[in-house]
């Protein structure tokens, strides 16, 4: 028998956690112009990028938090091009030393950018050596060891650092406090998901009408990321079942064989869904406990499932653990009985 989900259990997942393909980069709008959402953030970055011009100054340091997928790394290359700038790119995890530091931080040209995803994930070792780096434009690193150990002293060009973060809430004080401007990434509502489909659609010239980008930008858990992966796979199945276009039946079509509803749930969300309702009667019921009865890393359901589910009225969170919602038990075709109690029953 043919595999149903030819893309796996968890497309979802894997879409937001993949690093971005070259597809998908040269989907990434260049201009604020060009990027649609996130209107608060996007003018609190154009006040900032128009006084740093005016003045002729390096760009202040900046925070972006949000659940993966919204736009954080597609905002920081916008800030180079509107600058002028160079944009250099890291990742927390793979800033191991003070060394990998400062090799990144000393290649900067006066008024680049560095960015850095997942910055929650520096070592704390590392992360110290940011507080004078950021505030000082100077690195203080220890030199060899033991008798001969020495510290040097690197001045740094005044370079603008742009960090990126799911886990807001991660990041220590010290750091939080020296970004100036800390602004948060939410989900995009489903008209502007819409405009997202039908510009991804156009730059890819792939043939969809309006119910057919609805139907995409419905199921797309509120995230372009995922919008874009879906539009992807859906042109797939058009070109080998509809003659290429993507009407509404078909992408229908095409998100059914990947087992995306219609409201965005996926494969793990049902799964997380019916463990707490059928073996924690609804909860209270800890995530790290859901994620071994699902088989996945509890980062990965709080990081990128869990988000969603609390957000569409799914789940709850309490002091004592994750609660099952009378919507999530609809979701998975039960239903909390009357009485208090969060035993279920079938529809």
């Amino acid at each position: 028998m043919a595999d149903p989900n030819p893309k796996g259990l968890n497309y979802v997942t894997a879409t937001l956690n993949a690093p971005p393909s070259p597809a998908e980069v040269a989907l990434r709008p260049l201009s604020f112009a060009d990027f649609t959402g996130q209107p608060k953030t996007v003018e609190r970055l154009q006040v900032m990028v128009g006084a740093a011009k005016r003045r002729g100054e390096p760009l202040n340091h900046i925070l972006l938090s949000g659940p993966p997928g919204l736009g954080k790394t597609t905002l920081a290359f916008i800030l180079g091009a509107e600058l002028g700038k160079a944009v250099r790119v890291t990742s927390g995890p793979v800033v191991e030393k003070a060394g990998d530091l400062a090799g990144l931080l000393t290649n900067l040209e006066e008024g680049d950018l560095l960015f850095i995803d997942e910055i929650h994930r520096i070592p704390k070792t590392v992360e110290e050596y940011l507080y004078s780096a950021m505030e000082d434009f100077r690195l203080d690193i220890m030199i060899d060891q033991g008798p001969n150990a020495r510290s040097v002293r690197l001045s740094l060009p005044r370079f603008t650092l742009v960090g990126a973060t799911t886990r807001a809430g991660l990041l220590t004080a010290p750091l939080r406090s020296r970004f100036t401007l800390q602004t948060r990434l939410d989900y995009y509502n489903i008209p502007t998901l819409i405009s997202i489909v039908q510009r991804t659609c156009a730059l890819l010239k792939v043939e969809i009408d309006d119910g057919g980008a609805t139907e995409i930008a419905a199921r797309s858990r509120g995230t372009p990321r995922v919008a874009n992966n879906l539009i992807n796979f859906v042109r797939d199945f058009a070109q080998e079942r509809a003659k290429g276009k993507i009407t509404r039946p078909v992408a229908a079509a095409a998100l059914e064989l990947l087992e995306i509803d219609a409201a965005g749930l996926d494969e793990m969300d049902k799964r997380m869904l019916r463990v707490m309702a059928e073996n924690y009667r609804g909860g209270p019921v800890g995530m790290s406990t859901i994620a071994v009865a699902v088989g996945e890393e509890s980062e990965t359901l709080e990081e990128v499932h869990e988000p969603f589910l609390i957000q569409e009225g799914y789940l709850q969170r309490t002091p004592q653990g994750r609660v099952l919602t009378q919507k999530g038990y609809h979701a998975i075709g039960l239903t909390a009985s009357v009485g208090g109690s969060n035993q279920q029953q079938l529809l």
